[in-house]
């Protein structure tokens, strides 16, 4: 018995000091996020760029979280809410900029992971114009966020 206790113990040692020099390596970013976050193809804004070409209409901004993370923070002010699970996702852009592909197209998700992987997948569609925002609405290593900086949300359902 105590020999199993003994194993876990350093197993679980093990683990944590891997974990820590992960981190050290990668500069104390978060790996995790480093390792799923897609380098995108796509232009980058930040948050109070994107509010503001949004609300000039120089760009359509859509927010492609699911609906429970708007309801728990709203969206930015000017975007459109479009869960990008949905089916029919890019017919839906398609209709959000008119049938025009090369039209600015900006997508913001919750840390920049899913806006970035999405992007791309724009670009192999044939969209020619896309742009993350790559803080998202959270932050992460890139910046604070729509939220953090204080933007304007609309938190209506």
């Amino acid at each position: 018995m105590a020999s199993k206790l003994t194993r876990r113990a350093f197993l679980a040692g093990g683990v944590t000091a891997i974990g820590a020099a992960g981190l050290y390596a990668a500069g104390g970013r978060n790996l995790f996020y480093a390792v799923i976050t897609e380098a995108s193809a796509a232009e980058n804004l930040d948050p109070p760029t994107a509010h503001r070409l949004a609300g000039e209409g120089k760009i359509t901004l859509v927010d492609i979280r699911r609906p429970d993370e708007w309801a728990k923070t709203g969206s930015g002010e000017h975007a459109v809410r479009l869960d990008l699970r949905r089916d029919d996702f890019i017919e839906q852009l398609d209709k959000l900029v008119g049938g025009d592909r090369s039209a600015p197209l900006a997508l913001i998700c919750a840390r920049g992971v899913r806006s970035a992987r999405e992007n791309n997948k724009l670009i192999a569609a044939g969209f020619t114009n896309v742009i993350d925002v790559p803080e998202g609405m959270l932050g992460n290593r890139r910046g604070p966020g729509w939220i953090k900086r204080d933007l304007p949300l609309n938190k209506a359902p």
